[in-house]
């Protein structure tokens, strides 16, 4: 018997393909919660981003569902523990954006540093004002990375490129590991007092959830420059909102944020913070790789 597969947000094609060579496919992007709930008991695994939400109530109507897939990284939408206790398996494909967010890190910091995007939106007005945007190099800085997982340690791959120095914090790593990559093993309060830059790469646990906050921005440099592009709740936005505003750091790049999208745009709004809508993982590569990922881990569990 094939299994029965449902994709209820989009994944790139080649990926449903690959699903069709060895399960029967049912697309249905854009379903609703009650449609779901009616539909899931009809199948064997389910593939989705982050548009479905999996509630309790959806997994326990799920009479034969084996497996979930969600391809991308956080498991944010599901409901882990619901499908812990009915013995459905969850997989992800976290590698398959590792590089499209460790290039955004740079491409994003280089603009910022450099003024790229409002030397760009200056010549776009007509304007003609290079004594405006002095800017600053990568080269000699201090990176601090929280967080040196698959993400973590290609940032600091690209940094040593830029010839930075690297400061790396993640109580899942040792000395020995830092020196394993040419990093020095750091504190999280020494890390947040020495680093020119500091780049998040945690996931959101209760561990994590505003790990930066008040406390932790009062130890940064005042010139120094804040990178989320890891999960929103792991930055106390209120209180990043106050350091901004009153420049006591000099900047932040956000990619992600606590309500996605934002309905308060104040933080946003602020000229020393460059924002993008959650485009980490935004590239072909990041979204073919994300579908045959999960499609491959799926197809591997019915074997």
């Amino acid at each position: 018997m094939r299994p029965k597969i449902l994709i209820t947000d989009r994944i790139h094609e080649c990926a449903v393909e690959e699903a069709k060579k060895f399960a029967d496919v049912d697309l249905r992007y854009g379903i609703s919660q009650d449609e779901l709930i009616e539909l899931i008991k009809d199948y064997d695994a389910l593939i989705v981003r982050s548009g479905t939400k999996v509630t309790r109530e959806i997994i326990e109507r799920a009479e034969n569902l084996k497996i979930i897939g969600r391809a991308g990284v956080g498991l944010d939408n599901i409901d882990v523990k619901a499908a812990e206790e009915n013995k459905i398996k969850i997989v992800n494909s976290p590698e398959a954006s590792t590089i499209s967010v460790a290039e955004l890190v740079f491409g994003s910091l280089i603009s910022f540093i450099r003024n790229i995007h409002k030397a760009n939106e200056s010549m776009k007005r007509g304007k003609w004002e290079r004594e405006k945007f002095m800017g600053n190099e990568l080269y000699g800085k201090t990176l601090g990375i929280i967080g040196f997982g698959r993400i973590g340690r290609e940032v600091a791959m690209r940094a040593r490129a830029f010839g930075m120095k690297i400061l790396a914090y993640d109580p899942g790593i040792t000395v020995e590991d830092a020196r394993e990559f040419n990093i020095e093993y750091s504190d999280l309060e020494n890390l947040l007092r020495n680093s020119d830059i500091i780049t998040l790469h945690v996931p959101l646990t209760d561990e994590t959830e505003n790990m930066i906050d008040k406390r932790e921005l009062e130890l940064m440099k005042r010139d120094s420059i804040l990178i989320n592009i890891a999960r929103g709740g792991v930055v106390n936005e209120d209180a990043l909102y106050e350091f901004l505003k009153e420049k006591k750091i000099r900047g932040a790049i956000l990619d992600v944020y606590s309500e996605e999208p934002p309905r308060d745009y104040r933080l946003i709004k602020l000229d020393n913070v460059l924002a993008t809508p959650h485009i980490g993982a935004s590239t072909d590569e990041a979204q073919i790789n994300a579908g045959l990922v999960i499609v491959e881990k799926i197809r591997n569990f019915f074997r």
